[in-house]
């Protein structure tokens, strides 16, 4: 990172997207001002050296071989954090992101969703493709808006009773059989479940059929779909009611 020291000191925003950085230097130069920090597509190991950038919104980390998440503590006005695609075990040490609204963690390795109750103002938070075998954790996080948490191990929809606000939740590619718990997520409006075990169209019915905003369903590769190929969408259509416009990619013709 060598030669940064030649740029404006008060830059706002800030990319070294797809070099080989190893480590984070050089970042003292540059005042709070700084707003966008993008060191995705590296080989950075530790996130450190960022303390002083405290008008940081986003930040990108993407990509890189980051095992722990440290060194966040006084960037509070960060909103976006991208920690996709890293070797990350465990959630913690974000209890300072107050501020945060989207929080990408997506294949990485993290067993459990914990240590996320301090983020009152989170509303997407993208976990996919990890080592999660329980949907838990949430239960504070009241602005939830979307929840992807496709490609892990959850045989069971639990632990939602407090995020209503969730318009979008994807748990595709799971081991779920049997729907659960949905019936109060009054304002969803996607729902991903494709690559499941999900077999009955009364099931769905009961769970998302009163559901007044929901337009989207995936329900591709269950036994609801390859068992009943030629009846499929219209079964869909009369358990799940007018709100409907689509049925996996297809929209749905009147």
């Amino acid at each position: 990172m060598d030669g940064l020291e030649d740029l404006p000191e008060d830059l706002e925003e800030l990319d070294l997207y797809d070099n080989r950085l190893t480590h984070v230097g050089h970042l003292d130069h540059f005042t709070p001002k700084m707003t966008t920090l993008d060191l995705s597509f590296n080989n950075i190991k530790h996130i450190k050296h960022l303390d002083h950038l405290t008008g940081l919104s986003s930040l990108y980390l993407c990509q890189n071989q980051i095992s722990k998440i440290v060194g966040l503590d006084q960037l509070k006005n960060i909103t976006n954090l991208e920690l996709g695609a890293n070797k990350i075990r465990e959630i913690k040490n974000l209890d300072g992101l107050v501020n945060l609204e989207q929080l990408w963690l997506g294949k990485n390795k993290i067993t459990k969703l914990e240590n996320l109750g301090h983020l009152k103002k989170l509303k997407i938070l993208s976990i996919q493709a990890n080592r999660i075998v329980k949907l838990e954790g949430l239960e504070e996080l009241e602005s939830l808006e979307e929840l992807y948490i496709s490609d892990n191990g959850i045989e069971k929809i639990e632990g939602l009773d407090n995020n209503t606000k969730l318009t979008t939740l994807d748990v595709s590619s799971n081991r779920i059989s049997e729907l659960t718990n949905l019936r109060g997520l009054v304002n969803l409006e996607e729902f991903w479940a494709s690559r499941n075990k999900i077999s009955s169209f009364k099931n769905v019915e009961d769970e998302l059929g009163k559901l007044p905003n929901l337009h989207t369903v995936y329900f591709e590769h269950n036994p609801l779909q390859l068992e009943n190929k030629v009846t499929y969408r219209n079964k869909l259509r009369l358990a799940l009611g007018p709100s409907l416009q689509q049925i996996d990619a297809t929209y749905i013709r009147n």
